[in-house]
């Protein structure tokens, strides 16, 4: 390997629940409004159109057992708790019946984003990666892999602040599901190895404050908790 001018950056290595063994994560691709109730919550028609697609960087990510850092610029963080999905293999143009062949595992996540900086870049007509890539704004839990847990298609989705629900879905109300989702995104990017996918929240987002603390579940999945400090 070449020198560098500058250490190279430090690698994103997520626990997998069992094993010692990490796993690299290379991009990280999120799903938009991809739960009806939530589409409907966020004043869009929910009707199947086809999904789009935004990114966080892979060290936005915030490792399980630390705490998340309200960020600068906003008075307006809402969480969105989502299933993440891990991939092993990838490609472009994948087909929905091989989709699932290239998954390694799911996980917990939540999608923080700056709601008034996301709201501005929309009236704007901007995009918005200042409202949604920003230092620890996607905590995951650890990932369980697919031969442990199979490609869940259904199961309940939660979330409580404080101790109080506030989402509450189930991974069947997703209107595009894992294999159509990871088929779909590869007609846009080559995927591989390392790639996480976050596919959508439920209704009940909300806004997080110093000194809250988000408890996290899907069902089958795992379990997620971060304190907001």
């Amino acid at each position: 390997m070449p020198a560098t001018v500058i250490p190279p950056p430090h690698a994103i290595l997520l626990p997998v629940t069992g094993i010692e063994e990490r796993f690299p994560v290379r991009r990280v691709y999120c799903v938009g409004r991809n739960y009806a109730a939530h589409a409907v919550e966020m004043g869009h028609d929910p009707e199947r159109e086809a999904p789009f697609f935004f990114q966080k960087n892979a060290d936005n990510l915030l490792l399980p057992g630390q705490p998340f850092a309200y960020p600068s610029l906003t008075a307006n963080v809402h969480h969105e708790v989502e299933c993440y999905v891990a991939l092993k293999d990838g490609g472009a143009d994948i087909g929905v019946e091989d989709a699932l062949d290239c998954v390694y595992g799911y996980g917990v996540s939540v999608d923080l984003t700056r709601r008034d900086i996301q709201d501005e870049a929309k009236a704007k007509s901007r995009p918005w990666e200042m409202a949604k890539a920003f230092e620890h704004s996607a905590p995951v839990s650890a990932i369980a892999p697919a031969e442990e847990i199979g490609h869940p298609e259904k199961g309940a989705i939660t979330l409580l602040r404080n101790g109080a629900e506030t989402q509450n879905g189930d991974l069947n109300q997703m209107i595009w599901k894992v294999p159509e989702i990871i088929a779909e995104l590869s007609r846009y990017v080559t995927l591989a190895p390392g790639d996480i996918i976050l596919t959508g929240t439920p209704s009940g987002v909300g806004p997080v404050s110093r000194g809250d603390r988000i408890e996290c579940e899907i069902e089958t999945v795992g379990k997620l908790a971060f304190d907001v400090i």
